[in-house]
């Protein structure tokens, strides 16, 4: 064993010496076969505003040949990518990117570094940058249809000879390999876009790519490749001078046709590269009027009309020396020039005491692409410290999205774009903020997130954890302080000073506002987010039997309640109109209790999460549980009533009833039924029974156990006391408590299960009012014999006579007509 150890171990270090090393060199003897380039051209003359991405008509001549065939130059010295690379570009090429728009973001992104980097070594050295174009930080981009050449040009920094091959030609990173090998087995990741990764993109859409790049410490030089495992560098000397920076010639494919479109690579740094530090150029094409001399022929016609009357031939006359200095006519002609793509700043990137509320509002319409002139309700601009930094504004916009609850949880549509360096990188990322909050816009710009990651893994990544929680506490404090700063607001002891102030007019009334646009939206958020649910609680409106129809707080409830009152009382129903006439509140209004309403269908699932709040327990006052005041006769009514109560529970045995107990929630009217406490609610029940795929059978064991509560002071219970205490098996008394209970059922918000039952009892009721036989029926109806009227009669006769008449009438024409015979 240990000599075959020891044979493997030697066997294993021979085949290291003997491998080559990743960056050796390869020197290729020149070939008759190739291309060869001799006596490189001189560039004469310049095309563009800024001298950038020119070329010259004798260079592209010479050149053609060379290009066509793409192939690598015969006088460059030649290299092999590093294993990782060509695997890479393997993946990236044949699967790994699903989206190929994403290849001029992150070229773009590369010269925006190299920019970055030379604007940095002049802090300290003016002379690095130059004098004239050299000195202008921007980036160009530039087409070439005919060729279906795209070239994007920086005046960065630029790269030496042995930056080309280390930086173009090899991945210098650990973990590298792993990487790569991951994504391989993963199948179809989308990367976000890194250094070196981004770069080999470009090879999504073209088949041959050229590097040209200047640095101020070397010559100019060429880097090139089909992305085949191999590439060329060679010293540039057939192209035009490019001072300083990298010019990136992308030869696209023939399905990559659309990016020669001036519109698409419009569209393209829109979306992607809108932020970026330097301004980027598009030299694009647009028709302007001009006006050219006439030409001798349409002169000799315009002569040749002669003017009609004597005043024309005199001001004719008058014309003529002007006329004959100069005849010119207006034509439309297609011009080039530098176009500014990025003309919005990122405002983000200032303090915020430098940006005025007119460039937020500007920023806001830009970001949304909202076009209208309302501004937003309120925005948050503030920069995050620590172990993960980033940049943040949050928007609340003036009005909700039409489809905004309409696929809450179906829906990944999220209004937070997610930049990296002022890279847009996605807006796809639901992580960053919660569902309920996904109505509000903004953007995030961290310089921390790791960029060689896929979506997937940075999803899971603990800073997105930490950026998430940090932008759900200022969302929630923006919120909050839209409701401080709104006068209505206010509580009453603070109301005066705020009136003698006179500011802040424009808010009035926004939060009020923001409630009727969103809160459903914060309702959600106390059902989702258990962690900030004090928090949303207190950004919660409602309207309660002592708002006077506006929205009132948690917190002004509270202040509001009477001595001695440990809950906060509720009730919900489908509208405010039907809750105030709500039988349960009968008692608490007179006793000076508030009661607040919940009219949304969500309110029922809202209230299942919030328990309590500031040590308050929140109380329906539909159901079991009810505490007002105390009564001291309660024990003596529950005896005097005891005989009434095991009676009435017994009659209803088959009505589900649990119960029959004496109410202290009652003033005037005679019964209700409530619910048990964690049961469903009255309303709870008729949401339920309304959806579409609701299942009567698994709902049951939800429904509440309901029980009948009696008013023991109101004359009808006190009567059918006495009428069961004298004789408890009078069906008259057994129908009146069964009409009460189904009575009480309807009043209480509750769907009744047989409504012809009841429907009966009220007409067997009315009877007996009228005094009329119970067993009295309707007549039934006698069937007549069915005979003409005279009308019908006097209508067949003159249909007839019309008839007739029209018979005749088609007679004497036939007899009039002559012929074919006769003609």
């Amino acid at each position: 064993m240990r000599k075959r150890t020891l044979v493997s171990v030697l066997f294993l270090f021979s085949l290291l010496f003997l491998l080559p090393d990743q960056g050796r060199k390869l020197h290729a003897n020149a070939d008759d076969s190739t291309n060869e380039v001799t006596d490189p051209p001189k560039v004469e003359e310049k095309l563009g505003g800024h001298g950038g991405l020119s070329t010259d008509s004798d260079v592209v001549h010479r050149e053609s040949e060379s290009i066509s065939k793409k192939s690598l130059r015969s006088n460059a010295e030649k290299f092999e990518f590093q294993a990782e690379v060509s695997r890479l570009m393997d993946i990236i090429i044949n699967s790994l990117y699903s989206n190929k728009d994403i290849f001029l973001r992150e070229l773009i992104s590369n010269a925006s570094d190299a920019l970055d980097k030379i604007r940095f070594l002049a802090l300290t050295d003016k002379d690095v940058l130059g004098e004239g174009d050299n000195a202008k930080l921007e980036i160009q981009i530039k087409l070439d249809k005919a060729k279906k050449i795209l070239s994007i040009r920086d005046r960065g920094i630029g790269m030496t000879k042995e930056d080309l091959i280390k930086n173009l030609g090899t991945i210098a990173k650990s973990g590298t390999s792993a990487f790569v090998e991951k994504m391989q087995s993963s199948g179809d990741l989308n990367l976000i876009g890194q250094f070196g990764v981004g770069f080999y993109s470009a090879y999504l859409v073209a088949d041959y790519i050229e590097v040209i790049s200047k640095h101020n410490d070397d010559i100019q030089h060429v880097w090139e490749s089909k992305a085949d495992g191999k590439f060329a560098v060679s010293e540039d000397t057939w192209n035009e001078p490019l001072g300083r920076g990298t010019e990136i010639r992308l030869h696209l494919r023939d399905e990559a046709g659309e990016y020669l479109e001036e519109s698409k690579l419009k569209d393209l740094v829109k979306r992607y590269s809108e932020f970026i530090n330097f301004p980027i150029h598009l030299w694009a094409s647009k028709e302007v009027e001009t006006e050219v001399p006439v030409e001798e022929d349409e002169s000799t016609e315009e002569e040749s009309e002669t003017p009609s009357t004597e005043e024309e031939k005199e001001e004719d006359a008058d014309d003529e020396d002007s006329e004959k200095k100069q005849k010119t006519k207006k034509v439309k002609e297609t011009v080039h020039e530098w176009e500014l793509l990025n003309d919005v700043k990122a405002i983000w990137l200032r303090s915020p005491k430098e940006v005025t509320e007119e460039e937020y509002t500007k920023f806001y319409h830009s970001l949304s692409k909202d076009f209208s002139e309302e501004k937003p309700m309120a925005w948050s601009h503030f920069n995050a410290e620590g172990d993960v930094e980033f940049k943040a504004v949050l928007y609340v916009p003036p009005k909700a999205a039409h489809d905004q609850y309409e696929s809450y949880y179906n829906s990944n549509k999220a209004n937070l774009k997610l930049y990296v360096r002022r890279v847009f990188i996605s807006d796809e990322f639901d992580e960053l903020l919660p569902k309920y909050l996904s109505f509000l816009k903004g953007l995030v710009d961290s310089d921390t997130l790791p960029l060689n990651v896929s979506r997937e893994m940075l999803q899971q990544h603990s800073s997105l954890k930490t950026i998430k929680k940090k932008l759900i506490r200022k969302a929630l404090d923006m919120i909050r302080k839209l409701a401080e700063e709104d006068p209505d607001e206010v509580h009453d002891d603070d109301k005066k000073d705020v009136e003698k102030s006179g500011e802040n007019d424009e808010k009035k009334g926004q939060y009020t506002k923001f409630w009727n646009e969103f809160g459903k939206s914060i309702k959600l958020g106390i059902i989702e987010d258990a962690s900030n649910r004090n928090r949303l609680a207190k950004l919660l409106r409602f309207e309660t039997t002592k708002s006077d129809g506006k929205l009132t707080s948690l917190d002004q409830y509270i202040k509001r309640m009477k001595k001695g009152q440990k809950d906060v009382f509720y009730i919900t129903g489908s509208s405010k109109e039907q809750l105030e006439k709500s039988p349960f509140l009968e008692r608490l209004i007179k006793k000076g209790y508030e009661v607040i309403f919940f009219t949304d269908p969500v309110d029922e699932y809202l209230m299942q999460y919030l328990m309590d709040y500031e040590d308050k327990k929140f109380q329906n006052v539909s159901k079991e549980g009810l505490k007002v005041g105390k009564d001291s006769k309660v024990k003596e009514l529950k005896e005097a009533f005891k005989e009434l109560t095991k009676w009435w529970k017994e009659s209803l045995a088959s009505e589900n009833v649990d119960d029959v107990k004496i109410s202290n929630r009652l003033a005037d009217t005679p019964c209700v039924v409530v619910t048990s406490k964690f049961g469903w609610s009255a309303n709870m029940e008729r949401i339920m029974q309304s959806q579409t795929l609701s299942d009567a059978n698994k709902q049951a064991y939800m429904k509440g156990k309901r029980v009948l509560e009696i008013n023991p002071r109101h004359p009808i219970i006190k009567e059918l006391k006495e009428r069961v205490a004298s004789d408890p098996e009078d069906e008259s008394v057994k129908e009146t408590a069964q009409l009460m209970y189904q009575t009480a059922l309807i009043e209480s918000g509750f769907m009744l299960n047989d409504p012809k039952d009841f429907a009966g009892r009220i007409y067997n009721s009315v009877k007996s009012s009228l005094k009329i036989n119970p067993d009295a029926v309707a007549e039934e109806e006698v069937e007549a014999e069915e005979t003409e009227t005279s009308e019908e009669a006097s209508t067949e006769t003159k249909s007839d006579d019309l008839a007739s008449g029209l018979n005749i009438e088609a007679e004497q024409v036939e007899e009039e007509t002559p012929t074919k015979d006769e003609l």
